[in-house]
């Protein structure tokens, strides 16, 4: 299992640095590739995967140190991946201390041998064992104090320094720490498949022990599971769904009653879809429009999954004109975007962003509001959510929107939750990991007034 684990991972990787995938993208390419069926081997190595990819540039800045004058990028992909793995499972899991348990050691480096070639690890042999000794100390020293936090909170220092000029330099930190664990699992009861009472009591017999997650309707936080929550009968049954809390938040502030018409656009893969559809009692209509094929074939899975009648999907691109259909009472937009405050669920993401990514996606995000607009019956309400913390993926975007759309207005949002929006714009609101054990989100709430 060992072998196959470390194959998996080895693989996964160099996908991931070669083709700047995700990790459960790059993770599903791989056991394609390898045809690849132990769940035990495939899960272990997500894992470590997951895991180096959240430390990289402070494995890389370790690795760097200890191999000079020669750096990391210098050897193929595939070395490259091995390195990353090889200390973060012999350093980083033992934190940092020097490692007694040599047989280890030895037993990963035989094994990446047995994967690679040993004619192929012959450049880095000379290295293996004073990655095991080198002192991270020292490292750490030379540097300057937000290079530091960068490599102490695994973070681009370019970013470190945008979240210390947002939010200060104590509160960026805090953020920046809490962004390397996931925020805790939580779930929504279905009550298109069932009661609350009945559900939660199904659940408390499965062995989960749950607390609500005020102020949200349905949705709990998880406290204690004896198994995984998709091998419950309960979830088999689709009675609930597996949703971050400021998810939630963000379907919830549409208010959506009964009855409504509702424009669900980049909906894939279906959360707030079955929620809203849940809100509205499955009584209304939801278009649900995104633009990947792939995505609402999930969506359509989901759908069916949960029991969501009132719901229709549309494959159309949200940066152009939306399809030929009528206003609606409310507009869901959730469009792509830089994913700083999910950097615990996807590491990877970090290390893909760039100044110029956040700017760039900022002009989509404007081009999809621009758009939905026009589909937003008079007094009805446009919510805009995004899981980024950026000013320029949420506050600059209301802002230009609402100068060039004096028709909207920004109104409060309900339930009262999170913080209040930066620059002024106080009816928005904004959620972070390290004070609302969630995701990082920003949800804002417009109505067209004419």
């Amino acid at each position: 299992m060992l072998k196959n684990a470390w194959t998996i991972a080895i693989e996964t990787l160099s996908w991931i640095e070669m083709q700047r995938l995700s990790e459960h993208i790059a993770l599903v390419k791989t056991i394609k590739q390898l045809n690849e069926t132990n769940s035990n081997a495939i899960r272990y190595a997500y894992g470590l995967v997951v895991e180096t990819t959240r430390h990289k540039n402070l494995i890389d800045k370790f690795i760097n140190a200890a191999i000079a004058p020669k750096k990391i990028e210098e050897f193929n992909l595939g070395l490259q991946s091995f390195l990353r793995l090889y200390v973060y499972q012999t350093r980083i899991t033992k934190n940092w201390t020097k490692n007694n348990n040599i047989q280890e050691a030895q037993n990963i480096a035989s094994t990446a041998r047995s994967i690679l070639g040993w004619k192929t690890m012959l450049p880095i042999e000379p290295y293996l064992g004073f990655l095991l000794t080198q002192n991270l100390q020292p490292i750490l020293e030379t540097i300057d104090a937000e290079e530091r936090l960068s490599l102490e909170t695994f973070q681009q220092t370019w970013f470190v320094k945008y979240c210390i000029n947002l939010l200060g330099s104590e509160e960026a930190a805090l953020f920046l720490r809490a962004s390397n664990t996931p925020p805790p699992a939580y779930i929504r009861i279905n009550t298109l498949k069932g009661k609350l009472e009945d559900t939660l009591q199904k659940l408390a017999d499965e062995g989960v022990k749950l607390k609500k997650a005020e102020p949200l309707q349905d949705v709990y936080r998880v406290l204690e599971l004896k198994q995984p929550l998709h091998t419950l009968e309960s979830f088999k049954q689709g009675l609930f769904y597996v949703q971050d809390k400021a998810s939630c938040f963000a379907a919830q502030t549409a208010t959506p009653k009964p009855g409504n018409k509702i424009l669900d656009i980049c909906a894939a893969p279906g959360a707030k879809t079955t929620y809203l559809a849940q809100l509205m009692q499955n009584q209304g209509s939801i278009t649900s429009i995104d633009f990947s094929k792939r995505r609402m074939k999930t969506w359509r899975q989901e759908i069916n999954y949960m029991g969501v009648t009132i719901a229709e999907a549309i494959t159309a691109n949200a940066c152009s004109s939306l399809p030929s259909i009528e206003v609606a009472d409310i507009v869901v937009l959730d469009p792509p975007c830089t994913s700083t405050g999910v950097f615990a669920k996807q590491p990877s993401a970090k290390w893909r962003l760039s100044k110029n990514s956040i700017e760039n996606m900022a002009e989509v995000q404007q081009q999809m509001i621009t758009n939905c607009a026009q589909h937003v019956a008079a007094g009805g309400y446009l919510i805009y959510s995004t899981c980024s913390i950026t000013v320029e993926e949420n506050e600059l975007v209301i802002e230009r929107f609402l100068a060039e759309h004096s028709d909207f207005r920004l109104v409060d949002l309900m339930p009262e939750f999170g913080l209040p929006g930066l620059r002024g714009l106080t009816k928005c609101r904004r959620l972070y990991p390290h004070l609302h054990d969630c995701n990082g989100f920003f949800v804002a709430k417009l109505q067209r007034v004419c």
